[in-house]
């Protein structure tokens, strides 16, 4: 599938009221502070290639590494920003362009649900190829190859939709981004204090309705997710951060120190200051989700 293109220099903010319909478009940013802000309705996959790249969807931001790709859907407004000597790919479209672009010649819906996916070398290779054939001026870039990709990493919540209550896959769907909705905000939003009544308003769901959803599809209650989420953030500040390990726990949303320590512990099995004085990573948490 050929794409338009644009690139988006050091210190360059390109500012679009919307994503016209039609073909999928891609942009590369490159360099410190390179920006894109779209102020309608758009959903994508955004991929930082070298540096960080801080997302801002709706009332949500998050800031993603090398390794990581954020898709969103079509919310009120999307911006993202380059950190550091950043080079970041997105491919960016419509609802429609997207199930069109992932259409598999079934009748499910294939269009892009939200996520935060962890990903392997060989999209970044490909992602690396795309950007730099984009950067030597090739016409004609096809995203055929990153198209595949994107599906599989999307693939994966197959068996979390077909958990969801609903009669038909499409009714199973529907609950699923309504939830997915909410996890990636717990995501992005894991500092602060979340209750279910509020979560459940963001999906649109009684909060019993809601937990039990929840908890059907990913095999947790939201505030497993969130202590866990939490959890992650400290791990990474730990190894990264000069904080003191009591303004770590404050950072990412723990009441005390004690709490923080307990939970801590009893995730990774040994304390955060032997972790830190160590220097080594924590043993992964499980997961049910990309």
């Amino acid at each position: 599938m050929p794409a338009s293109v644009q690139i988006i220099s050091h210190g360059t903010r390109l500012a679009l009221p919307r994503i016209d319909s039609g073909p999928l478009s891609m942009f590369i940013g490159g360099g410190r502070s390179a920006g894109l802000r779209i102020e309608g309705p758009a959903a994508g996959i955004w991929l930082p290639l070298r540096g960080r790249l801080q997302i801002g969807v709706g009332d949500g931001e998050s800031t993603h590494a090398r390794f990581e790709a954020r898709a969103t859907c079509a919310d009120a407004f999307t911006q993202v920003t380059g950190r550091g000597h950043a080079l970041w790919l997105a491919i960016v479209g419509t609802p429609s362009a997207w199930r069109e672009a992932l259409a598999t010649g079934s009748a499910r819906d294939c269009g892009l649900l939200p996520a935060t996916h962890q990903v392997g070398r060989a999209l970044l290779r490909r992602a690396l190829s795309l950007a730099r054939a984009v950067q030597r001026g090739d016409d004609a870039v096809a995203l055929y190859g990153m198209l595949d990709e994107i599906g599989a990493m999307q693939n994966r919540f197959d068996e979390m939709i077909a958990r969801c209550p609903g009669r038909t896959w499409a009714q199973r769907r529907h609950v699923f981004l309504r939830l997915q909705r909410v996890r990636e905000h717990l995501a992005c939003n894991y500092h602060l204090d979340l209750d279910n009544a509020a979560l459940a308003r963001i999906a649109s769901y009684s909060p019993w309705h809601f937990i039990r959803a929840f908890h059907a599809a990913y095999g947790e209650t939201p505030h497993a997710f969130l202590v866990r989420q939490r959890l992650l953030r400290a791990q990474r500040l730990l190894r990264t951060s000069p904080l003191a390990i009591g303004e770590i726990a404050l950072a990412c949303g723990f009441e005390n120190r004690c709490a923080f320590s307990r939970l801590f512990h009893q995730r990774f099995g040994t304390t955060a200051s032997a972790l830190r004085r160590s220097g080594l990573a924590a043993p992964a948490l499980r997961t049910n989700a990309c």
